[in-house]
């Protein structure tokens, strides 16, 4: 099954206060096939201190877990109060609500049951990291999950799980579903080398795959790489694919309209399709990505966690979302397609439906290209589309030969089709 995640740094939406995500936001967010929404900024982090970066400063730099940062309230003295109508108002519009969990570290300034060391991870000088070894440090953090959910919060994505003991917090994760059967933890990681372990053995319902299909994707339409990277990434995952969280931005990732990046929102379709169209695994937007956000406020093309910004691209999607103002015609186009995309992710051919690469038998075929083209049948019973990946500077027409047991299995025909440049085509064939 397919799922989609919204994440969004919650002080930049509306005005900034968890009554921003209202009504019309959520109504929103439902209509682009989401099913989780992923708050950045919920727990308390430090502010107003000499060590932390930037004004508010990181959501990462946490200060309080068992309370909310109170510049999120309209009344802070009622900030639980308002959350508990924010959980209310989330699952009311078909949502599920994510918060993230930060297990290797805690702000300087922290109090509370978590034994820290005297030290940071790398240049992380806005935080001390903590100390697993003591059995204290597991029994806190079993108390702040727990906390969380009786919240009604309903999964967390686990921040740099590679900084802290795989054993301990597999046994987190399984002491908390233990009470809460139904939670989802999202792990962030990065060598692969570790995925099969995580999900297996430490219990995470889902990885990010950045280290395989994010990096061949920006290698791809940065560096011209190979397309060929697609086809061994989804080999190389095997079994593990549906349990993969793919994604084109998140807060750590430069945004993909940047320069830094793919260089427009347009230039990244292809990306996109291949991430989000091609088999069950999750996939994952950042606030703003559907209209095109390119962070140009920013030095490195990150929309600031550190800092109170206004992005232009987020500031027309919430005028647009909640004002009702139509979006800038460049903005409304990328708005256009993402939701043409994200919608024939919500078919359940595209959700639930199986997967046939095609590079593999067409190398010789007229027009296709292995390294610039990546081609692809997703089928059910009931359906069979057709999706053609360009990432060439150049449109394309193709000849695609469908293989005699794919054909007998879809009845699909030889394909001919037409490629705009850095873009999908999705065709159906029945």
């Amino acid at each position: 099954m397919k799922y989609i995640v919204y994440q969004a740094l919650a002080r930049l939406w509306g005005k900034g206060k968890l009554s921003s995500w209202d009504a019309k936001t959520l109504k929103y967010i439902n209509s682009m096939g989401v099913d989780f929404l992923w708050l950045t900024g919920i727990p308390r982090h430090s502010t107003g201190k000499s060590f932390v970066k930037g004004d508010p400063g990181s959501p990462y730099s946490i200060s309080d877990w068992f309370d909310i940062n109170p510049y999120l309230a309209d009344n802070p003295d009622q900030v639980f109060d308002e959350f508990d109508k924010l959980v209310k108002r989330v699952h009311k519009y078909g949502l599920k609500l994510i918060i993230d969990y930060i297990p290797n570290h805690v702000s300087p300034d922290y109090q509370g049951k978590i034994v820290r060391h005297n030290y940071c991870d790398g240049d992380w000088t806005d935080t001390l990291k903590n100390d697993w070894s003591n059995p204290q440090t597991l029994e806190a953090m079993k108390e702040i999950l727990s906390f969380w959910a009786a919240k009604g919060v309903d999964g967390f994505r686990c921040d740099m799980v590679e900084l802290v003991p795989a054993d301990q917090l597999g046994e987190l994760i399984k002491t908390t579903k233990a009470s809460y059967p139904d939670l989802i933890f999202i792990a962030e990681a990065y060598s692969k080398d570790n995925y099969r372990h995580y999900i297996e053995k430490v219990g995470f319902d889902y990885l990010y795959d950045k280290s395989g299909l994010y990096d061949s994707l920006v290698s791809i339409c940065k560096h011209g790489s190979t397309a060929r990277s697609l086809t061994w990434n989804w080999q190389w995952l095997s079994d593990m694919q549906p349990k993969m969280l793919n994604f084109l931005e998140n807060h750590d990732e430069q945004r993909a309209a940047s320069s830094e990046i793919f260089g427009s929102a347009a230039s990244s379709f292809a990306a996109l399709g291949r991430s989000l169209l091609f088999n069950e695994a999750a996939f994952m937007i950042y606030f703003g990505q559907e209209a095109g956000e390119s962070a140009p406020e920013s030095d490195n093309a990150r929309t600031s966690i550190f800092n109170w910004s206004k992005p232009e691209g987020l500031s027309a999607l919430y005028q647009y979302v909640c004002k009702g103002k139509e979006l800038p015609e460049e903005r409304a186009q990328i708005f256009k397609r993402y939701q043409e995309l994200l919608g024939l992710a919500q078919l359940p051919v595209f959700k639930e439906g199986k997967t046939w690469d095609l590079c593999y038998c067409n190398q010789n075929m007229p027009g296709f290209d292995v390294d610039k083209h990546f081609a692809f049948l997703r089928y059910d019973d009931q359906s069979c589309y057709f999706v053609l990946c360009n990432f060439s500077r150049f449109p394309a027409s193709v000849r695609l030969w469908i293989p005699e047991e794919l054909h007998n299995i879809t009845g699909c025909p030889t394909i001919d089709a037409d490629a705009p440049s850095r873009d999908v085509t999705v065709i159906k064939l029945r």
